[in-house]
């Protein structure tokens, strides 16, 4: 039975006192206990960014990729080794900007790998300038005047990649958080999981006071995931009320599923007769 401690380790901690940051590690091992997945089957990928420590600091194999490619990176964790319980971390600086591209395929190819996404609508390593989703008219050290473009809405681009597990969650809501996570790395599909992340630094604007005032769970006032046109609405709804929650789930099969062969994975073929030595003296 796999614990909350099994997953600690003994690295220290990088992240600002109070960052939402905390919450979120917290709540992937929380998931990954209580669905009792052995630490050795577990990859967490990371971008670059605060998020980009997560690997660091959970007792499972990682990978701390570089800017924007933790998606792709993931993905061929996977196609590697379908046997592996494939999570991808990253920014919304990371993942909806320079990796955006990535996050686009990976969403409409299928993949199945889980993506929870640290989203604090800020550049925050960098101290403070605006991220692709901060919103229109934000002022930083980028934009003193303010913003003058309108932010990504991830959900949407998911939905309109054909998505088939778009959700949101918000890291001081730990208990929904965690079972988020775990519907996501349940579903046979690429799973985004969008989480308002407070930046307690660098963004004094989405704290952890407006998202407990204006958040609300989808399923908790009885919406269905399982209209597209409803949940494009949800998507775009931001105002007094903001929902978390499922926003669409569909049911497909995933990139690997749809694959014409079936094969063990290379990571585990046999090599006890391979000689690798001609290769390495071609190249001493």
């Amino acid at each position: 039975m796999t614990k909350i401690e099994d997953l600690n380790n003994d690295h220290t901690n990088q992240w600002c006192p109070g960052c939402g940051n905390f919450p979120i590690l917290l709540a992937l091992k929380q998931a990954i206990a209580q669905l009792n997945l052995n630490p050795k089957d577990v990859v967490m990928v990371s971008g670059i960014g605060c998020s980009g420590k997560t690997p660091h600091y959970i007792n499972t194999y990682g990978i701390e990729s570089i800017h924007g490619r933790p998606v792709a990176a993931a993905t061929g964790v996977h196609l590697t080794n379908p046997n592996l319980t494939v999570i991808a971390v990253g920014g919304d600086g990371d993942g909806y900007g320079i990796g955006l591209n990535h996050f686009i395929q990976a969403v409409r190819r299928n993949i199945n790998i889980t993506y929870v996404v640290f989203n604090n609508m800020i550049y925050a390593l960098t101290k403070g300038q605006t991220s692709p989703t901060s919103l229109k008219g934000t002022k930083t050290k980028s934009t003193p005047h303010g913003a003058v473009e309108y932010p990504v809405n991830p959900l949407a681009l998911a939905l309109a990649a054909d998505g088939t597990f778009v959700s949101r969650g918000f890291s001081g809501k730990l208990d929904h958080l965690t079972n988020l996570i775990k519907m996501g790395i349940q579903h046979n599909g690429f799973s985004l999981i969008d989480v308002f992340q407070p930046c307690i630094s660098w963004n004094h604007t989405q704290t952890y006071d407006f998202y407990m005032n204006k958040t609300y769970d989808l399923q908790s006032e009885g919406y269905q995931p399982n209209n597209k046109d409803e949940a494009f609405k949800k998507a775009r709804e931001w105002g007094p009320r903001i929902p978390i929650g499922i926003f669409y789930k569909e049911e497909r099969k995933s990139y690997v599923d749809e694959l014409p062969w079936a094969k063990p994975p290379v990571a585990l073929d046999n090599i006890d007769n391979i000689d690798i030595e001609p290769l390495l003296e071609k190249y001493y």
